[in-house]
């Protein structure tokens, strides 16, 4: 079957996707506003930083490098952003290869960041409450140049691990308070 007969469905795959991970996923990161709109705030919990880890950081450098991965489809590159046995990175893993396999990647990935709070810190594990929601990508492949649809802001926690100096998410968690 054409790659483009496969689209919608594989969208519609890859916005559930995008919805359990990004940003995380996949996920948070590439911070998109719409003109004038307030910038998210990072609400403080009270906790007292146990070190100097900026979560807003950690959460967008961990955006750029999976938005990188599924632009020029590196299964090998996303999977190194999960901790090994994480359930949200075999499913994104799972999807991109599905996309390759069609012939298709997703560029210019991005996730419009709503809200976060940090929910638990230390030095190699972070917590945070993500309120965000895909703003930007493109399928592509050979005669095909989709923009993908914005989705509905959705709310999920995420924990990422700190592996050999490395932040990893271990865990990502659907619904749950919106952060404030």
């Amino acid at each position: 079957m054409p790659p483009t007969r496969m689209l919608p469905r594989t969208l519609g795959a890859l916005l559930a996707l995008a919805s359990l991970v990004t940003a995380a996923a996949v996920l948070v990161g590439v911070s998109v506003r719409e003109p004038g709109a307030p910038r998210p705030a990072l609400v403080s919990t009270g906790l007292a930083p146990r070190d100097a880890v900026d979560p807003m950081a950690v959460l967008h450098g961990w955006d750029v490098r999976r938005a990188r991965a599924w632009a020029t489809g590196d299964r090998q590159a996303l999977r190194e952003l999960y901790v090994p046995g994480s359930t949200a990175g075999r499913r994104d893993v799972a999807m991109l290869a599905a996309w390759h396999e069609r012939g298709l990647r997703v560029q210019g990935m991005r996730m419009q960041l709503l809200a976060a709070q940090v929910r638990a810190r230390s030095t190699d594990r972070l917590v945070v409450a993500v309120t965000d929601r895909l703003a930007g990508g493109v399928a592509v492949g050979p005669a095909t140049r989709l923009p993908l649809p914005r989705d509905a802001a959705s709310t999920r926690t995420v924990v990422l691990r700190r592996v050999a100096g490395e932040w990893r998410v271990a865990e990502v968690r659907e619904g749950g308070q919106p952060a404030r």
